[in-house]
């Protein structure tokens, strides 16, 4: 079971589109996952773009893959190293902390994934005023 950058179990990312390395939903990764699949990031419009700008193409469809491309607010399972590059260029997006891989820490300093995070408490109240 691997765990969160909690230290914690791994939360679902995405299933809609249908995101991860294994196309499994999570941001699971072992070794032959040489792009390192692990943040569980909420991808902007700004992200997107940035993505194009430096060859990963993140928003054409590729029908031929079975991919629709995605828009913002889609969640995706991110490599960790293209994520890093996109906030030392001013263009990161969110990321959901409790989806994302302990194992993104390799390439990702931890302050930087919570200064950039937006996950949602289970308990929604807890954003209610009374």
């Amino acid at each position: 079971m691997q765990k969160n950058v909690f230290g914690e179990s791994l939360e679902l990312c995405g299933l809609d589109p249908v995101t991860g390395f294994f196309r499994d939903g999570f941001t699971t990764t072992d070794e032959s996952d040489y792009g390192s699949h692990t943040v569980c990031a909420v991808v902007s419009a700004e992200f997107l773009e940035h993505q194009k700008s430096v060859g990963n193409d993140l928003s054409t469809p590729a029908p031929q893959f079975g991919f629709a491309g995605l828009k913002p607010g889609d969640r995706w399972a991110v490599c960790a190293p293209r994520w890093q590059q996109a906030l030392e260029d001013g263009a990161a997006c969110g990321v959901v902390l409790s989806a994302t891989n302990e194992a993104a820490l390799e390439y990702i300093n931890s302050e930087d994934l919570m200064a950039n995070s937006v996950d949602v408490p289970p308990d929604l109240s807890e954003l209610t005023e009374s």
